[in-house]
């Protein structure tokens, strides 16, 4: 009896199970279409970041978040107007429900939106040492929503994208070399003949120091206490600091080696002593 119904069935709706069968497989290819799109381009992606082609690796992590998702909303219409659903009108309710949605989420689209704006400007990259409002650290990760730091003294950070677009950004990373300011004051006695040739030689000795631009040695400023006197030079970035912090030792060692003196600020205090039997007499 089942036999004979299921045999009538399929007589019945033979076209209808022919067309459904079609439909199923159009969707399975569809989908595996998709799936092979996002492989290949995952794999396109990982090529050119290991070739070091001078792309950045944030564009290319952008690039196969945006093609995943896309690719997934495409397959999705492709396969419900396979199955005779009105994607135009899908779509338009999509839309709608988007702009719902846009409302509703609209600061974490404002970190999105923000996240692709400093891909694009290149505004930093993953290694980079940045600083924006009151944070700064070493950029160890970077996505769509939000930017992962950690700070010199080991502390994790995570910023949304919008706060750092929203405020002015140092990249103290992004130039090949920087400049060190040293600001030496010695006394009024002291000779600055002789503390400029302590520090020339200091510039000749020091192979960090870059030759161009040429190191700048001169008297900044006549200060209550002192007389200052700026070395100017520069630096690749990736040495700065270590030249910067065995200069700032150096320097004083030198100074002090060649007889100058490093003056400490100094008040001169008057005392006047009141005498009360003198001052009544007086206004008698």
């Amino acid at each position: 009896m089942s036999t004979d119904f299921i045999t009538k069935f399929l007589s019945a709706h033979e076209a209808e199970l022919i067309s459904l069968c079609k439909k199923i497989v159009t969707a399975g290819v569809i989908a595996l279409a998709c799936r092979l799109l996002m492989t290949i381009v995952r794999k396109i992606t990982t090529k050119v970041s290991k070739a070091k082609l001078g792309i950045d690796e944030t564009i290319l992590s952008l690039l196969r978040i945006v093609s995943k998702y896309a690719l997934v909303v495409i397959a999705i219409i492709m396969i419900l107007g396979v199955f005779g659903v009105n994607t135009t009108g899908l779509v338009a309710i999509l839309g709608a429900a988007g702009v719902a949605v846009g409302l509703a989420l609209k600061d974490t689209l404002g970190n999105i939106a923000a996240g692709i704006v400093l891909v694009l400007l290149r505004s930093y990259r993953k290694g980079d040492f940045i600083e924006f409002g009151s944070f700064m650290g070493t950029v160890k990760d970077f996505d769509l929503f939000t930017t992962s730091l950690e700070t010199p003294d080991g502390v994790f950070i995570s910023a949304p994208n919008a706060s750092i677009w929203a405020s002015p950004l140092k990249n103290y990373s992004r130039n090949s070399r920087r400049r060190m300011d040293f600001t030496i004051g010695i006394s009024y006695s002291d000779s600055i003949e002789t503390a400029y040739q302590t520090l020339r030689a200091i510039v000749d000795a020091e192979q960090r120091f870059l030759k161009d631009p040429v190191p700048q040695i001169m008297v900044q400023s006549l200060g209550d206490n002192a007389v200052n006197i700026t070395l100017r030079a520069w630096a690749e970035s990736g040495v700065y600091w270590d030249a910067y912090w065995f200069q700032m030792k150096n320097i004083k060692e030198k100074i002090e080696a060649a007889g100058l003196s490093i003056p400490l600020p100094q008040r001169d205090i008057h005392i006047v002593e009141y005498k009360k039997d003198k001052f009544a007499k007086s206004r008698e």
